[in-house]
């Protein structure tokens, strides 16, 4: 069954939205960025043209490390990571469930994607 989700950053300059599978858990990475951020991340991979971007182009700003592959959005005035373009599934990008106002992240179940060691 497909669901749909909203999110935000915390001021709500940058706003998402997508239908997509239930979220019963949660994605933690290793990786040197994900680990600094904390921020637990939805399992499924969804389409980049899936995910409902609404923000002023001018809000939203553009992280990338490395590779340059990944693209890791985050808002720039309250500073809130949203979403990322990943970089194992290229096309498809992840959410932080943090800015999902329907989701309870604090009794979820996490897998930990150890990032760190993946190139």
């Amino acid at each position: 069954m497909t669901h749909h989700y909203e999110g935000s950053c915390h001021c709500g300059a940058v706003r998402f939205a997508y239908d997509g599978e239930e979220i019963t858990q949660a994605l933690r990475c290793t990786c040197s960025i994900c680990r600094r951020k904390g921020a637990l991340m939805s399992t499924e991979a969804i389409p980049v043209e899936a995910l409902k971007i609404e923000a002023n182009p001018d809000d939203i700003g553009l992280y990338q490390f490395g590779s340059k592959v990944a693209k890791h959005y985050f808002c720039k005035h309250c500073g809130i990571y949203t979403h990322n373009e990943m970089l194992r599934i290229p096309g498809h990008c992840r959410v932080n469930l943090g800015c999902i106002d329907d989701i309870d992240t604090s009794d979820m179940e996490v897998t930990v994607f150890d990032g760190k060691n993946l190139l």
